[in-house]
């Protein structure tokens, strides 16, 4: 059981590290395409914190709404029952997948952090961006 409990714990960190670069290519990307945007902010006098705060908003938006994509997929595991056999002892074992409230919170909030940390290093950039730079790409 701790074996491959410790398999499934490898697997999900794995699997986690691929979404947040993910999550960081998609914010680069974001930011890459509202450069003008971001200059003409910053000269109409916007500092640079609500920049920042703008872009990790944005950023846990999509982290809730990727989270809810994936929860509406996963509660179609819900109608499906798994089985396999113990060829030693002939014995079948089934299981289904059960979505409860704190499945869906910590589902939630494991999205959110993800989204989160994949957004911090995209969003400091914006924020730091110099405004005559930033305006002379538009």
């Amino acid at each position: 059981m701790i074996n491959s409990l410790s398999r499934f714990s490898s697997l999900t960190i794995i699997f986690s590290i691929g979404g947040i670069i993910g999550a960081m290519i998609t914010m680069y990307a974001a930011i890459a395409n509202r450069t003008s945007k971001i200059g003409t902010m910053r000269a109409l006098g916007f500092e640079r914190k609500y920049i920042l705060a703008a872009f990790m908003v944005e950023s846990l938006i999509l982290g809730l709404l990727g989270g809810c994509v994936g929860l509406f997929f996963a509660s179609f595991m819900q109608f499906i029952t798994v089985s396999t056999v113990n060829f030693q002892t002939f014995s079948e074992l089934a299981f289904s997948f059960t979505l409860n409230w704190r499945i869906i919170s910590e589902a939630m909030a494991f999205s959110l952090f993800m989204e989160f940390i994949g957004g911090v290093l995209p969003a400091f950039r914006p924020a730091r961006m110099n405004i005559v730079e930033a305006l002379r790409k538009a």
